[in-house]
């Protein structure tokens, strides 16, 4: 096949196929257009998230058998006009679930033993120790909504620390040794702590809003490594300022645009709510690199290898 390539990976990826007799393209700067000019010459197209795969794009590429994303989701692809051309789409959720679960715990001890304002004021010349008393998981109840590769990870990072961690997804039947499976109110009542690990869907859009945190029992810390635009920003900030959140551990921010790379492309338009949350002692943020560490990049690019080798 002649696959195009419109973002870079790990060179594993180039030299697999092409060992196994396919013909690789690399156009990492075309435009969308300038793209959609071309794709009817290809079979198959690698991508990350530099633009969205829409009807447009997919009316153009007459050819297309696959459209692999080296990634964990899909939301930059029109999933059912794909499939309704025939189009195979391939994800690598395998490839960096392992280092999102790291982070999301990561994420997590940083809040629970305040080492970010901690280690601030130790370079500044403080020292306050009971200021910075920490807490412990032990004995703490954590809920993960979605148990799929992402929450399955972070649920077997938590073995080992004597916590409790239940899940919630709309699928049954997915519980485990790692977690307990229970409905969402159940879930509300009981977590001291909440981890998404869900796709953006039209389920998961804007789901954390100020009517599903007041259906919380408890004050509760968050940690969102899934995608920002399940997280209501300005309900956030005001259950942080209320107290029923005790702090947030952010990889992804509603504000991103779609190819997560940059978002202060204007920092004069930057919305008060994240301005409350870039001040905040107790909110933790990251540019969305849970899943991004040196040994995921070569997992991910392999893994789609692995799925475009086993094609019919």
């Amino acid at each position: 096949m002649k696959i195009l390539h419109i973002d870079s990976n790990h060179a594993l990826m180039i030299e697999q196929l092409a060992a196994a007799g396919h013909i690789n393209h690399e156009d990492y700067t075309s435009s969308k257009e300038e793209i959609e000019a071309k794709i009817a010459d290809y079979e198959g197209v690698v991508i990350r998230s530099r633009f969205k795969i829409d009807r447009q794009f997919l009316d153009a590429a007459t050819n297309l058998r696959f459209i692999a994303r080296v990634g964990a989701g899909l939301e930059s692809i029109d999933i059912p006009y794909a499939e309704s051309k025939g189009v195979h789409l391939i994800a690598a959720p395998e490839g960096n679930r392992n280092a999102v679960g790291e982070h999301a715990l990561g994420m997590l001890l940083m809040l629970f033993n305040k080492l970010k304002q901690a280690d601030a004021e130790v370079r500044n010349g403080q020292w306050n120790r009971e200021k910075n008393r920490g807490l412990e998981l032990e004995g703490k109840t954590v809920g993960l909504i979605g148990y799929g590769n992402m929450g399955n990870a972070f649920a077997k990072k938590l073995q080992g620390f004597d916590c409790e961690v239940l899940c919630y997804d709309i699928r049954p039947d997915l519980g485990n040794a790692n977690a307990r499976q229970v409905s969402l109110e159940k879930l509300q009542e009981k977590a001291d702590v909440l981890s998404l690990h869900t796709p953006w869907t039209p389920l998961t859009d804007k789901m954390v809003d100020a009517d599903f945190i007041k259906g919380f029992k408890k004050p509760f810390w968050l940690i969102n490594t899934a995608r920002g635009k399940s997280v209501v920003t300005a309900d956030l900030v005001e259950a942080l300022k209320s107290g029923k959140i005790l702090g947030a551990g952010l990889d992804v921010l509603e504000y991103e645009k779609l190819s997560f790379e940059n978002l202060f492309t204007d920092a004069t338009q930057m919305p008060e709510p994240l301005k409350y949350l870039i001040t905040a002692e107790n909110v933790v943020l990251t540019p969305h690199i849970a899943g991004w560490t040196v040994e995921s990049k070569i997992k991910l690019a392999q893994t789609i290898v692995d799925k475009i080798l086993a094609m019919p």
